[in-house]
């Protein structure tokens, strides 16, 4: 089973990454899923989609949960029964869970891509960045900027945050593999640590 990483974040809070190798079938075994989950696993198109759903089940496993532990709020949040914090994400073949016992957490997976550096202006000010004449160090940071913002994203849970507008990452070093975020909306100000790691070309961000 290719539980791919663990993370310790704190007291509170843990990381658990998976290496999507395995077959549909594969991952099929062993897992319990709940009518609608079942339901949701047939309606997608991607067999990529469908296996990392199933890979997400398995971490639950690692951690104790299983599917029917899983409940989504009207906005899509995904949250656990017995109140514990959890953020859930995917891309292509990783997928990766964030669990806390005290605190809303947020997480993201991205592929490292050059597309990144084209849609920049639109969740960050591009002109931050014209100081960094590496391309591949500018699509690396680009990624973890924002898998920060959809990390606060989804520790906020709501339609209406603008990457742009509501969301500021403090600037960081590729060395300490931590920074903060702020997410500003409605005159309020909340502040997150956030940390990031690379692994094969796809880069990790959580917020807590």
């Amino acid at each position: 089973m290719p539980l791919y990483k663990t993370l310790t974040v704190n007291d509170h809070a843990k990381v658990l990454i998976w290496k999507i190798e395995e077959s549909f079938e594969q991952l099929s075994n062993g897992i319990s899923l709940t009518k609608g989950s079942q339901q949701r696993v047939a309606s997608m198109k991607s067999d990529l989609h469908q296996r990392g759903f199933l890979s997400v089940r398995h971490l639950l496993q690692e951690v104790g949960y299983s599917d029917n532990d899983l409940l989504y709020d009207g906005y899509g949040k995904p949250h656990l029964k017995d109140g514990k914090f959890i953020s859930i994400t995917h891309s292509f073949t990783f997928s990766g869970i964030i669990i806390s016992d005290k605190h809303p957490v947020g997480i993201d997976i991205e592929m490292q891509r050059d597309k990144i550096v084209k849609i920049a202006h639109k969740f960050t000010p591009i002109e931050e960045y014209k100081s960094i004449a590496n391309h591949d160090a500018l699509v690396s940071k680009l990624t973890i900027v924002w898998g920060a913002k959809e990390s606060l994203y989804k520790i906020y849970g709501k339609k209406k945050l603008h990457f742009l507008e509501h969301m500021y990452v403090e600037d960081f070093s590729f060395d300490t593999n931590e920074t903060t975020g702020k997410i500003l909306y409605e005159g309020e100000t909340s502040e997150y640590g956030i940390q990031f790691l690379e692994m094969e070309g796809f880069t990790c961000v959580y917020a807590y």
